[in-house]
Formats: C-alpha cells, structure tokens, sequence
C-alpha cells in the first residue's frame, strides 16, 4: 500500500508517463490488476491513446475506469446491480409531487415553488447535496443552531423537509444513481475487487467527498495508486487567486487521507524537462504555458509562427474564416483532420453555424455535446396535442400540433384548413361541435360565390374531420382525472394510431441514407426516450388522479431533463467541443472561437438557491458544498489555461466585434495578454477589405463557399469596381465543370437580371380580363398609382391571406351596406327623410343591423361576442351618419333619386364603354351610393354622392393624374345617357364625398347641445365639387350663410362665391369630363397592351407602396437604377385647369 503523486504542468506528459508505465508493467508481466481511472467524459478516448501506446491492438490486462463503472463492478460483485435506477426525469417528477403538496407550507419558497424550471435547479442542489455527502439532518442541525430570524435557517429548513420527502419517497422503490459512489464505497471494503492492485487516476482537477471515499477504499485495497495532477507545483502556499489552488487543496487532503489510514506517500514524480513534452516543436506554445499567468513575465519577441489572432466582422464571418484556415492546415502542412480541434466560449450561439459551414466546406466534424428532445417533432407533437386540450383549441396550438409534420395530413391541406380557420376567427369549442362548419371567410357574405363557398365548406370539413378523429378519440379516454397510467397508454395509442413508431425508423433510414447520420442517430433515440419518460411517470406518480395540465407539466419537466448523447460517426473529424468538455486526445492544432468578454473565460454562473452567503454559512458549520461564484471565477482561468496549452503545433484565437444583432461585442481580456507576451503576435482581420492577392485567394477554399465569393466578386465587377483576375479564372473553371456549369449559366442570368415587369402577351391580356374586357373605374385609379399592382391584384386574383379581424375597409362595406337598406326603405315606405324624428331613425338603424347578423348566421362579423359588442359603437356611428344625411337632404332642395345605381349589365345603368383605337371595347362596371336631382326650367341638375368611412378629400390635381376619376366618371355617364326627363337636358350639379363618422369635438365644457350638432356637421361636411352657381348652390343649402355647413362651398354678402368654394363653371365641368374620357381611355390602351411596369407613384408625404399588399412580390428598390417614382407634385386648381386645356387643344390638333 503506498501513494504516490505525478505532477507537471500542462503538456508536461503526464498522461503519457502514465500509459508508459503500464506499458512497462504488462511487458514485465506483472500479475496484479492493473487499473487507469479518468472522468467518465474520457473514458473511450483513454482507451484508444492506450491502445495506441501499447500497439497490440486491444487490452487485456489493463482496466480503464471512471467512477461510475468503478460503482458498477463493485455492486456486481458484492449485490445491487440490480436495484432500480431513477433517471433524472423520474427525480423531477418526485420533486414536483413533493412540491405540489407543500405549496402552501412554504414561506421562502411560497412563490418560486411555481416557477418553471425551479424543480430542475433544486434536483440540481440535490444532487450537489448528495455528492458532498450532506444529508437532510446535517441541514437540519445547521438550520436549529441558527437564530430563527435568520432567513438562512428558514430557507435551511424549507430545503430539509424537501430533501427529507425527497429521500423517503426515493427509498420506497428506487435507489438515486447519485447515491450509487457513496454505498459502493461502503461495499468495496466487503470484496476482493483491487487487491493488490496498481491504481493511476489520471485527467482530475479535483474530488468530491463521494471521490474521496472510493480513493480511499482504493489505497487500503491497491498495492500502489498513483495521482496524476495538472499543477506548478505541490506545497505552495494556497491562494484564491492561483489557478492551481484547486488541484493543491486536493492533494493536501489526499495526503491527509493516507497519513490518517497509515498509508505510505512516496516521493512525487516531477515532470518539468524543458521544453514540456507536448510543446516539444513549439517554442512559442511552450512559452504561453509558462508566462500566460505568470508574474513577472519574459516576451517573446520574434514573430509568431504558430499562434495567431484574428478579429472578425460577424460570428458567421469568423466561423468561415476558421474552416478556410482548417482546409489551409490540412492542404500546407498535411494535418488530418482528427488531429484539429475547435473550442467555442459560447456553443450554443456557434453550433449551429459550425455545423452550417463546416459542412459547406466538406470539413467532417464531430460537435461534443448532448442533444435536448425538447424541440424534437415527435417532443413537439406531443407537448402541442396536449397544448390543444388546455388551451381550449387555440389557433396557435392546434397549428403547432399539424406543423409537426407527423400528423399525416399534407402541407397543402393543412394551410387550406389554416388559411380557412384564420379568415373565420375559429377557436374554441367551434373546433369540437358536431355540426360542420358553415362560416363563410368574407365579413359580409357575397351571394354571387356560393357555389365556391359550398366547394370550401366540403374540403375544410373533410380536413377538420382528419384532425379531429384521432384527438377526440385521446380526449375520449383521458376527460377528468385520471392515473397517469391511463393517460401514458392512451397517449402511446394516440401516437400509434398517427403511426409514429413507422415514421420514426422511416425517418432513420431516410437520413443514414443522405448520409446524415448524426441525425439518424439522434432520431434512433429519441422514441426510446419517450418511452422511459412514459415509463417514469407511471411508476412515480403511481395511483395519484390529476387533470390533462399537471400531465402536461409532468411530462414538460420528464423532456427537458431527457438528453441525448452522440457518438462520433467517424474517424477522421474536428472535434468541437466547449471550454468545459475540452480536454481530448492529442490535438496538434487548435481553434478558439468566440473569444470575446464574458465568455472566455466564461461569465460566473447565477448562484441559483444556495446564496454565495448561505454556502459561507453551511461552510463555517463544517458542511462543504461546491464552490462559490467567487472560487468558480478563478476556475475559469484554469479552464482558459488549459485550453490554450492543448495544441502542441498551432493555435488560432478569434473573436467578432458583433454579435448577429449588430450589439458590439469586446474581445478577451486574455487577449490583451497575449499582446503583451507577444508583442509581434500575428495578428489578421476581415474586418476591412483584403489588403493583398494571397489573402484574398484563401477564399477559394472550398468548391460551395469559393463560388459564393466568386458571384460577389463578379457583382462587384458589375458595379464598376476593379476585382483580381483569378475571380475570371475561377469562374471558366467552375463554368467547365458539369456540376457548376448550370450554376454559372444562372449567375449569368442574374447579371442580366433588370427589376423590371415584361409586357403580358395579347392571349394573356384576353384571358386575364375577358374578351370584352371587364373593369371598373377604382380598378383603373389602381392602375394610375401603380401598372403592376392593378396586374398582380386584378390580372392574377393574387389576394392576402385573410385574418379575422375588424379592418376599416370591413367596417365601412357593413356600413354601406346599412346605409343602403334604409336609404332602400325609405324609399319605399311612407315616410321621407324630411319627416323622420332622431328616435324612429336610431331604431330603425338598430333594427337593420340586428337582422344582418341574424342573416349572417355566426359567420363574418357575427362569429366573435367581442366583434357584435362593437356594434353597439356601429349603431351609434351609423344613427349619426343616417341622421346627417337626413338633415343634409332637409337643407337642400336636391331629392334622392338613386341608391346603389349599379353601372353593369342588367343595371340600374348600362355599363360604361371605352372604345380603343384598335376596336377594343372595355366595359367599367361601378356603383354610385346615391344620386340626388334637382328639377329646374333649365334641365335636371345631379349631384352624385359617394359615402366613405375613412378621410377622403377631394383634389383637383388628383383628378389630373388619374387617382380620383370615379365620381366625375360616373357624372359622366350619367349626363350622357340622361334617362330622367326626355325634354329636359341633364347638368351636372356637383359630386361630393360624405363621411360616415362620429367625430370627437373639442370643446371648452360649456357648449350647449344645438353648438355641438353644429360642431360635428362642420367636421362632416362633404368634400367635392360642385357647379359654380350661386343660385343652385342656395338650392343644395337653403340655410348657406357665408360659409355652408353641409357642402365645400362659401356665399358673400353681395351673394357671389367665397374664396373657400370647390367649385367648376359649366365650361370646366365639360373640361373636365372631355379629359377624364381620354384619361380613361389612355389607361385602357395601356392595360390590354400589356404595360405591367413597376411604377409607383410619389407625392408629398405618402407614395402608392405605402398601403400595397404586393410590395414584396414586385421587389421594388430605389438603389435599382430602373426603378423609380412617378413623381406627382401637388398643383393649384387653376394650373391643374389650365394644363387640362392644353392637354385638349394637343388633342385636338393631333386629331386634325
């Protein structure tokens, strides 16, 4: 029995020393066992250096152990090995049941016992508590001799009655992998297990108290155990702030050990021959092992060859830039890649890009971590289905359920069904009710698509039936409380009725075949690993009755302590790894990535439930625990050390000066080190543009990756700018290639490639809009503000996804259509506008709306109790506006004559024909909201109303371009078909717009009633133009004085109009229409040549895109020198008068 200690600083050949010598000792032919104890991560790759050392090709007389098999061979030569295990799940599980219960004895607990992810923290303590030996009673003698207003004590207490349930409910049928080390080591002083025995722990840092006891077990047992430690040296004094305190307290207490149990120490092997035996080619290596921490410390000051640093612009930037230089190491200096190794601060933000670009690359590479199921689709289906029941049918549940893609219902029909139940606003018990669906997607149904409707109807409800019969059935099984082994078997039956066992090993196949096989074997194991989560909660939550949600919660709290570990899928890859799991094999070149502030080295953990003060407390009991926040500050500097002394040959340091959301990033302070150890450190940047040839030819890298830089290069080329000539040669040898020739053929095009729209064909044009052609005038305003716009929305019917929600554009259809049916009853009834109180005209009102939701029969507006809630304000609004348009009518002389007069065929009037110079005819079809008359002895003067329930003004100007040509348009019409009187000419009056609104007035609190009707008329008083006649203006306000309240239009004393009136002579009238014809005319020659251009407009303040569904399908960009605005600039009615009299008289002479 003896103890002996082999120390050396890293790369000092510790590892080595120790496999030599077992060498030796199998070539002596040493009977005794001999055994090699690492950390269990090392286990394997100790096994093969092993093999490697000895060259026999396997190990016969030789163990390589960790702890934990140590604990294994033990119970399976003295008893145990088969007592049940609890997985980690299942010890979740059992805290969250002690948890549930206890909830309302806690104090200091009483709120953080709810939040998600405590129960993990505390299995973690537990665990701590565990491996530090610490039992509920030390917790509880420690929590007595506090004073009781201590809160440490309470919390102590809290922690012993959990710890305490935790470990009798534990007892009853399982035993605590956690408690496996200390019971092993009280069995192994009962077997024959390692006597005799010659005993190397290799690879540690330190010991927990479990460690301690099997150790010490093992030094009474073995003939020799030898500990290898990573350390300056051995009996120095101990410091906080050395790197190697750590290792040295270990050894301290080791060597207590052996003197307490009168074990023998022999003298410590040294291994400090200079140069250490890892940086034997490396001087500059060598020289960071010995000064990176050291004070004073030397320079070197040559020129580094073998480490260097590089900043770069991005993480992806720097990611790429380290497999460029991976692919250099392998090409130049003729290194495998199973000799290279990446060590990332921050894993989880680089994994995915490593994976991503390594790839790209062709580098073969290994990713050292364990695989959360948490986001796996199968975890996902699950978590999702369940999500449904106590969501109520959520849209965003139900969705997350299909789009897991093993539902097995196509993509297609699933977006159908989405796009159906978005439009319709389904949610809730809709989904569950046995009649079918019969909700219509549009706010108010149109009764010319019933047919499609009908159609719609049947597929969603044969799609809705697929969702549902597989739910139901679950839901069937599992309504109320239930034992978690009635919702486990229907939860298994519901994942095979889907047929989810097939799809998985389908799954697996798929991606061995792609050559995929990480995933393959990640999905190889994840069914399994449901399975033992079903498994735990069964036997832990026993015959416990709980509801859907505690499952839920249960199951949530199995997953996410479920991980799956990866296997290499070959030889020859880069080992990634973190800073925590980075010790490997003998690596000859390393990669540090991420080297920024706060992760290398990485940021001190939270301190979780035990304050840093609560463990100095517990410390000062004589209870030790693991470090604090303070001591695990200093072990980061131990993890940066032993990072940087891995690679014998190379190490690259890098770092990006942003992260992918731009925030700026600070690099290392240990690089500031390095700049001081080095002063003539090699140091490059992609941050700026390449300052030579050679730097920028180590883009050509990798055939995917160079043919990226190649197309940006040629980009450049394009725009100008002056590139190197191996871009050309680069891209005649891609173009020579078969695999890249289609490729560079497409990078071509792109080049070519101008953001313009093609004419549509003439064929095309007919079968677009019909031969004849069917427009409408609002259709051809969209085409003013933009060609392809009115194509994409017109042309091909492409439509946005409808949502349902109360839009304005909605809003004001339902009002028109109210305003409609009484304006229509009216009309019909015995009373007129002019007779009608406020009290008949809001019931009536009430009334009309009342029945088109009936009619609507839940669908539209009707589907939602919060939408018909609103139309209470509806009602209001609308009352105001019908009550306006009444006392509009009684001031005014003017009659209705027309409401919703249709311009189509079969109409109140005929369609209104555009006949092109080719022969052409374009029908625009319309509808006025009303047409009021005036009978005169000159003719019958109309005035054309159109109601809007948003803000419209009217502009001249806007008239000129194209953008307001309705109402003069359909004053046009009318004026020339006429159809009222035969012996009486018809004149235009006027067209105006009336705003249906309840406006908000201001006011000084003492308006009376009659001044705030006033207030608001004024607000919502029409906008238009009318016919500069002061006589007929008198008509259409019999109350005008000065400036009317109802209409655009101002009277002077002296009785000619005011410097506020929109008005036109009868002569600007006929202007007017004679312009708007050939306007429309211009914009239907244009429309059947096919002209699609992408041509918004811009004027002050606002431009056609801003309010455009398509913006994205059309791709406009200023920055592309063929797009750009229409610029239309706000013009005074006079010069907009006069440019539509030139624009006649050009006309004019053309045609003569």
């Amino acid at each position: 029995m003896s103890l002996r200690f082999i120390y050396g600083r890293a790369g000092s050949g510790k590892t080595r020393f120790c496999l030599e010598e077992i060498k030796s000792k199998i070539n002596a032919k040493v009977t005794h066992p001999l055994v090699l104890l690492v950390p269990e991560q090392f286990t394997f790759q100790t096994e093969k250096d092993l093999i490697g050392v000895l060259g026999t090709g396997g190990i016969l007389k030789t163990e390589v152990l960790s702890f934990q098999r140590i604990a294994y061979r033990i119970f399976n030569e003295a008893g145990g090995i088969t007592y049940p295990h609890i997985h980690p799940a299942g010890k979740c599980m059992i805290l969250y049941r002690i948890l549930d219960k206890m909830k309302g004895s806690f104090r200091v607990f009483s709120k953080t016992a709810e939040r998600h992810g405590f129960v993990n923290t505390l299995s973690n303590l537990i665990t701590e508590f565990k491996k530090y030996n610490v039992t509920p009673k030390d917790l509880e003698n420690v929590s007595k001799e506090l004073e009781k207003d201590n809160p440490v004590s309470e919390k102590l207490s809290e922690l012993t009655q959990i710890y305490a349930l935790f470990e009798e409910t534990l007892a009853e049928r399982y035993r605590d992998p956690d408690d496996d080390l200390a019971i092993a080591a009280k069995k192994l002083g009962t077997t024959g297990l390692f006597d005799g025995a010659e005993i190397w722990i290799d690879g540690f840092t330190g010991f927990t108290p479990q460690e301690y006891e099997i150790i010490g077990q093992l030094m009474r047992k073995a003939q020799r155990v030898n500990i290898s430690f990573c350390t300056d040296c051995l009996d120095g004094d101990l410091n906080d702030t050395d790197i190697f305190s750590s290792i040295k307290t270990a050894y301290r207490k080791l060597v207590k050990m052996a003197k307490e149990n009168g074990i023998p120490v022999e003298p410590v092997v040294v291994l400090n021959n200079k140069p250490l035996f890892r940086f034997g080619k490396s001087p500059e290596l060598s020289h960071l092992e010995e000064y990176l921490y050291a004070y004073p410390y030397k320079t070197y000051n040559e020129k580094t060859k073998d480490i260097f640093l590089f900043s770069s612009v991005n993480i992806f930037a720097e990611v790429e830039a380290c497999a460029r230089d991976i692919i250099g190491l392998c090409r130049d200096r003729g290194m495998r890649f199973r000799e290279i190794a990446v060590v990332a601060g921050n894993l989880d933000g680089y994994e995915k890009l490593i994976e991503a670009v390594f790839s790209e690359y062709g580098i073969p590479c290994f990713i050292d971590r364990k695989v959360d199921i948490v986001n796996h689709p199968l975890v996902r289906l699950i978590m999702s289905m369940l999500d449904i029941f106590i969501e109520n049918w959520s849209y965003e549940a139900v969705f997350r359920y299909l789009k897991t893609g093993l539902t097995g219902i196509d993509r297609e029909s699933i977006d159908r069904l989405e796009n159906y139940v978005l439009a319709c606003g389904i949610r809730g018990s809709s989904w569950t009710e046995e009649q079918e669906w019969r909700m219509i997607p549009e706010l108010i149904p149109n009764e010319n698509s019933l047919e499609e409707v009908k159609e719609l109807l049947e597929d969603v409800n044969q799609i809705r039936a697929r969702v549902l019969t597989p739910l139901m059935e679950f839901r069937k099984k599992t309504k109320g409380r239930k034992k978690a082994s009635d919702f486990c078997a229907s939860l298994y039956d519901f994942l095979c009725t889907l047929g989810i066992p097939e799809k998985m090993e389908d799954a697996v196949e798929k991606f061995r075949k792609s050559g995929n096989l990480n995933l393959a074997n990640e999905y190889s194991q994840v069914w399994n690993a449901v399975m033992n989560v079903f498994d735990h909660t069964v036997e832990v939550m026993g015959d416990e009755t709980f509801g859907i949600e505690r499952f839920a919660n249960i199951l949530e709290i199995g997953f996410g302590e479920c991980k799956i570990g990866l296997i290499p899928a070959s030889l020859d890859q880069v080992l990634v790894a973190s800073l925590e799991r980075s010790r490997s094999h003998e690596v000859k070149a390393l990669y540090i990535l991420g080297a920024n502030d706060g992760v290398f080295p990485p940021a001190v953990i939270e301190e979780g439930i035990l304050l840093d003060q609560d463990r100095a407390v517990l410390r000062n009991a004589g209870i030790e625990l693991a470090n604090d926040t303070r001591t695990q500050a200093f072990d980061g500097q131990y993890l940066v050390y032993r990072a940087l002394t891995t690679a014998g040959n190379y190490l690259r340091i890098s770092w990006s000066i942003a992260d992918h959301e731009g925030r700026t990033l600070r690099p290392s302070l240990v690089i500031s080190r390095l700049r001081k150890l080095f002063p003539k450190i090699t140091e490059t940047s992609y941050i700026l543009p390449f300052n030579s040839v050679a730097e920028e030819m180590e883009l050509l890298s990798g055939n995917s990756p160079a043919f990226k830089s190649m197309v940006s290069a040629l980009r450049q080329k394009a725009d100008g700018k002056e590139i190197n000539l191996f871009w050309k040669e680069a891209y005649r040898w891609f173009s020579s290639q078969d695999e890249w020739k289609e490729k560079c053929q497409a990078v071509r095009l792109a080049f070519q490639y101008k953001n313009l729209a093609q004419p549509v064909s003439s064929d095309k044009i007919s079968a677009l809009y019909g031969e004849p052609a069917v427009s409408s005038v609002s259709r051809l305003e969209k085409y003013t503000a933009c060609p392809f716009a009115f194509y994409v929305q017109y042309g091909l019917g492409a439509k946005e996804r409808q949502v349902y929600s109360l839009r304005p554009p909605d809003v004001g259809t339902f009002m028109h259509a109210v305003i409609e049916k009484f304006s229509r009853m009216v009309s019909k009834g015995d009373i007129s506008w002019r007779d009608f109180d406020r009290e008949w005209c809001s019931e009536k009102v009430s009334e009309i709306v009342d029945e088109m939701l009936e009619k609507m029969q839940g669908s539209g507006i009707a589907a939602s109790r919060r939408y018909t809630a609103l139309t209470v304000r509806l009602k209001r609004v609308l009352t105001r506006a019908v009550w306006l348009i009444a006392e509009h009518i009684r001031r005014s002389s003017f009659e209705p004559v027309a409401y919703e007069a249709d311009f189509k065929e079969k109409g109140k009037y005929p369609p209104i024909v555009i006949e092109l110079d080719s022969g052409k005819k374009i029908h625009l079809t319309g509808r006025i909201d009303r047409v009021d008359a005036l009978k005169t002895e000159d003719g019958t003067y109309l005035r054309i109303v159109d109601y809007k329930s948003g803000s419209k003004d009217f502009k001249l100007a806007d008239v000129f371009y194209g953008l307001q040509i309705q109402l003069i348009t359909y004053l046009d019409a009318i004026w020339e078909n006429g159809g009222m009187d035969p012996d009486k000419p018809i004149l235009p009056g006027g067209m105006l717009y009336f705003k249906i609104d309840d406006p908000i007035v201001k006011g000084n609190g003492k308006m009376t009633e009659e001044e705030i009707e006033k207030a608001i008329m004024k607000q919502l008083k029409m906008r238009g133009l009318i016919l500069a006649d002061v006589k007929l203006i008198r008509e259409m306000d019999n109350s005008i004085e000065g400036t009317s309240m109802i209409i655009p239009a101002a009277v002077n004393k002296d009785g000619s109009l005011g410097k506020n009136t929109s008005a036109a002579t009868m002569e600007q009238f006929k202007l007017l229409r004679k312009y708007v014809r050939r306007l429309l005319k211009n914009l239907c020659e244009e429309i059947m040549k096919g002209n699609v251009s992408i041509r918004p407009y811009k004027k002050k303040g606002t431009t056609s895109c801003k309010y455009c569904s398509f913006l994205s399908v059309c791709q406009f960009d200023t920055a592309m020198k063929e797009n750009s605005f229409k610029l239309l600039y706000d013009k005074k009615d006079d010069e907009v008068w006069s440019l539509m009299a030139q624009a006649e008289e050009s006309s004019e002479k053309d045609f003569f």
